[in-house]
């Protein structure tokens, strides 16, 4: 037993636990590397749709398009992980996101000017990237105990902020030394690192024995077992609530630019912004030794919303930028803490067989959801003004925050039990 000194920094530092798990230690390692590739590509697509087209329109139309295959795959890929080996699955999905970065680099060295290339190879991409996600977050709980599973999410969410971070600012300094396509072929060189990482995991076929194809009868099961599960539909819910509500990215050039001060063709405000929210995630990630402390994983959930939609009101009201900086970056950790516990219910509530399901549902619901509110705070700002619909926006995250708890109290009583999850496989 530590001493009182340490028992109270481990409350302060992020729990490393899992990472003592070979298995997983290398499945979390590959995913710094291809969080900042991700990103990567995530810059040089729409820079690349813009040179091409001279068009912000067509960077729009771009995104559109990306956003098919991951509503439309990741409920399907959801349902593939739960009926195939999950390590089988991320051998063929990470293989098919790394070629398309590939195709993506090949169509830029060879200045092929087709913007409709383009787009396509990043439909490609999310088309397997939306198969891959699902059996990768389902295979979590097969390589991590139970009581784990929150500190691992919260592995996994810092990981992918700190990639946020640094992915675009190192983008956006190497693109005019290296050129842009290279960027595409450092993500593919990244992708490398997983497939190593997932050919190291131990095998993961179904825990009832059966491997057979996915259809639409595990789609609409997957929807059913999700109908039933109260406490699993409640974290759906007040995620969508957080986002659509409460997002306000959409106003971010407009109030960098009257708000703020910065000048037309944008300036240090708009930088600020955009990052303030996943720098205050990675902020809370690397202090989040408290969390596997916390059984009543619910109720965690309920008040990190509530205080995301407390912290985005503070930003709305905010004049000045750093104020304003300060209350994004605690709407960030408030998301993260939000991540960290959504993460380990739906890991640890769900069962093996319906998991890849439910985190398909998962993938739609953080893709759309963001989507959603860039729509809403777009049109309701024009009406009402910025900062207004982000302060009502706040608002509207509090209340229906409290009313979504009112009305699935299953999530209010939710709290964690070694007995939710089945041990983990052996792992070397």
């Amino acid at each position: 037993m530590g001493t009182v000194g340490e028992r109270k920094r481990s409350l302060f530092v992020i729990d490393t636990r899992p990472l003592r798990i070979p298995a997983y230690r290398r499945l979390w390692l590959s995913t710094i590397v291809t969080a900042i590739g991700s990103q990567l590509t995530a810059v040089a697509v729409p820079k690349q749709v813009f040179d091409l087209t001279g068009s912000s329109a067509w960077v729009g139309v771009a995104a559109g398009v990306a956003l098919v295959p991951l509503l439309v795959f990741g409920v399907w890929g959801g349902a593939i992980a739960d009926t195939r080996d999950r390590r089988k699955l991320l051998m063929v999905t990470n293989s098919g996101i790394a070629v398309a970065s590939v195709l993506l680099w090949l169509q830029a060295a060879l200045n092929i000017g087709s913007v409709w290339l383009v787009i396509a190879l990043l439909a490609l991409q999310q088309t397997f990237f939306a198969l891959n996600s699902p059996a990768r977050q389902a295979s979590i709980p097969r390589l991590v105990p139970a009581e784990l599973l929150p500190s691992a999410s919260a592995l996994g969410s810092t990981v992918a902020q700190f990639g946020a971070v640094l992915g675009p600012l190192l983008a956006g300094s190497l693109m005019p030394v290296v050129g842009l396509s290279t960027l595409y072929l450092w993500d593919a060189l990244a992708l490398c690192v997983t497939l190593w990482a997932v050919f190291k995991l131990p095998p993961m076929p179904p825990l009832n024995g059966q491997s057979r194809r996915a259809g639409l009868k595990d789609v609409f099961e997957g929807f059913r077992y999700l109908a039933l599960q109260k406490v699993l539909l409640a974290s759906f819910l007040l995620d969508i609530i957080a986002m659509v509500f409460g997002m306000p990215r959409a106003l971010f050039p407009e109030m960098a630019q009257e708000t703020f001060g910065d000048p037309p063709g944008g300036g240090l405000a708009l930088g600020v912004l955009f990052a303030a929210i996943p720098i205050g995630a990675v902020l809370c990630g690397l202090t989040s030794g408290w969390i596997a402390k916390v059984y009543r994983h619910g109720v965690a959930v309920v008040l990190a919303v509530v205080a995301w939609g407390i912290a985005v009101i503070g930003f709305g009201l905010a004049h000045s930028l750093w104020v304003a900086a300060v209350f994004l970056a605690l709407a960030g950790a408030a998301d993260m803490v939000s991540m960290a516990f959504r993460g380990a219910i739906l890991q640890s509530a769900a069962t093996d067989e319906m998991r890849g399901r439910m985190q398909g549902v998962f993938i739609v619901v953080v893709a759309g959801g963001p989507r959603i509110a860039d729509l809403l705070h777009g049109t309701t700002g024009a009406v009402i003004g910025t900062s207004a619909a982000v302060a009502w926006g706040g608002v509207l995250v509090v209340i229906a925050a409290v009313v979504a708890a009112v009305a699935l109290p299953a999530i209010w009583r939710y709290r964690l039990s070694s007995a939710d999850s089945p041990a983990p496989d052996p792992v070397a």
